[in-house]
C-alpha cells in the first residue's frame, strides 16, 4: 500500500511539521494555498496535488489552533476523463451550515469524512471551508490542513520488530468517565483526552464528547471533527491511512502516540475487553518485538485500560481493515525525524 500526506501550512514551520509524519508517507510541505475571507466564511484552497499511486481513499483534516468555535466542512474535486468532477463535500463540522454541495459524483463518493472512488484518482484538489463570527482573525491563527491519500492496495503482511518504549500516556475509561447512556460511544473522544493528557493538555473525555458530537449522524466519532477539537486545545494533528507497521512504529520511536481505529471479530484480538467491534479507538502506545502497547478506553476501569495486544493480531485488526490513525502533536517539541 501506498499513502501521502499532503501537507499545507500556516503559521507553522512546514519542517517540524514534517518531523511528526512517517518518511514513507510524507510530501513535501506547502505553505501555498489561496485565502478568501468573507463577513461569515473563511475559504482555504490548496493547490492540485498528485499522488505517488493513483488514489482510491482520501481522508481530510485541519488542525487550527486556537479556541475561537468554528464551523468546517472539507470540499474534493477529481481530474477525470480529462475534467474536474464536480465538488463534493464531507459532512459539517460544528456549529453552522453551508450552501448544499453533493455528497457524491460519479467519479467521487463521500461517506460523513471518507472519499472514496470507483476509480484510482491521479489528480485531487481539496478546499476546507470555515464558519465564524471573525473568519479573519481565524485566519491569522496557525493552521495545518493535511490530506491523506491512499490506494487501498493490500498491507504488507511482514511486520518488521522494532522496539519501542511504552509512552506514559495517561490511562481513562470512557466506561468510568461518562454517564451509562454514552459510555460506550465515546472512545474516539476518550482516546484523544489520553493523548491531550499525554502532551499536557489535559481535559475530560465529556468536554471531548460535546465538542466532537455529530448531531445528524449522531456520532462521536468523525474523524477530522477529534483534529478540530484538540486543535481548539493547543495540539495539532492529522488524520492518516496507514500503509503498514513501519510507519507506525516510525512513530512510536519518536514519541508520538498513535489513536488508530480497529475492526475485529470474536476471537481475533486476544484479552481486548471487547469481544467484537465494527469499530472502535484505542490508543497505541509503544512496542516491543512481539506485542503492542495500548491504552484500551472501553476497559472497565482506568487501570485495566493500559494492555498488550499480539502484533499480528493488531495488524489484522487495523491495518488490514480501516488502517486510520490520528496523530496528535505540539509543533514546539517535535525534534529530529
Amino acid at each position: 500500500m501506498i499513502t501521502d500526506l499532503f501537507v499545507v501550512t500556516s503559521g507553522i514551520d512546514a519542517d517540524i511539521v514534517a518531523r511528526a509524519i512517517p518518511p514513507s508517507c510524507r510530501r513535501e510541505s506547502t505553505s501555498t494555498a489561496a485565502v478568501t475571507a468573507s463577513d461569515a466564511e473563511l475559504l482555504l484552497e490548496f493547490p492540485e496535488w498528485r499522488p505517488r499511486a493513483a488514489s482510491r481513499h482520501l481522508v481530510p483534516s485541519l488542525s487550527v489552533l486556537t479556541d475561537v468555535p468554528y464551523a468546517l466542512r472539507f470540499e474534493v474535486s477529481a481530474f477525470v476523463g480529462g475534467a474536474w468532477s464536480p465538488w463534493v463535500a464531507t459532512v459539517t463540522i460544528g456549529p453552522g451550515a453551508f450552501a448544499d454541495l453533493p455528497t457524491s459524483a460519479d467519479e467521487l463518493g463521500c461517506d460523513v469524512d471518507v472519499y472514496t472512488a470507483p476509480s484510482p484518482l491521479e489528480r485531487v484538489r481539496l478546499r476546507a471551508r470555515l464558519g465564524a463570527h471573525d473568519p479573519r482573525a481565524l485566519a491569522a491563527s496557525p493552521w495545518i490542513a493535511t490530506l491523506s491519500a491512499s490506494d487501498l492496495a493490500p498491507s504488507l503482511s511482514e511486520i518488521i520488530a522494532v522496539a519501542a518504549a511504552r509512552m506514559p500516556v495517561p490511562a481513562l475509561s470512557q466506561r468510568e468517565e461518562a454517564p451509562s447512556e454514552i459510555a460506550m460511544r465515546i472512545c474516539s473522544p476518550t482516546s484523544v483526552a489520553m493523548v491531550l493528557g499525554y502532551w499536557g493538555a489535559a481535559t475530560s473525555p465529556i468536554a471531548l464528547a460535546e465538542d466532537v458530537f455529530h448531531p445528524p449522524s449522531d456520532s462521536y466519532g468523525v474523524w477530522p471533527a477529534a483534529i478540530r477539537a484538540a486543535g481548539r486545545r493547543g495540539v495539532a494533528g492529522y488524520v492518516l491511512r496507514f500503509p503498514d507497521w513501519t510507519a507506525a512504529a516510525w512513530c512510536l520511536e519518536r514519541k508520538l502516540p498513535i489513536i488508530a481505529s480497529v475492526q475485529y471479530a470474536a476471537g481475533e484480538l486476544t484479552d481486548a475487553p471487547l469481544r467484537e467491534t465494527s469499530g472502535h479507538l484505542l490508543v497505541l502506545t509503544g512496542c516491543d518485538a512481539t506485542h503492542a502497547f495500548v491504552n484500551d478506553p472501553v476497559a472497565a476501569t482506568a487501570a485495566e485500560v493500559p494492555r498488550r495486544y499480539r502484533l499480528d493480531e493488531l495488524q489484522r485488526a487495523w491495518l488490514d481493515r480501516a488502517g486510520v490513525g490520528y496523530v496528535l502533536f505540539r509543533p514546539e517539541k517535535i525534534r529530529g525525524g
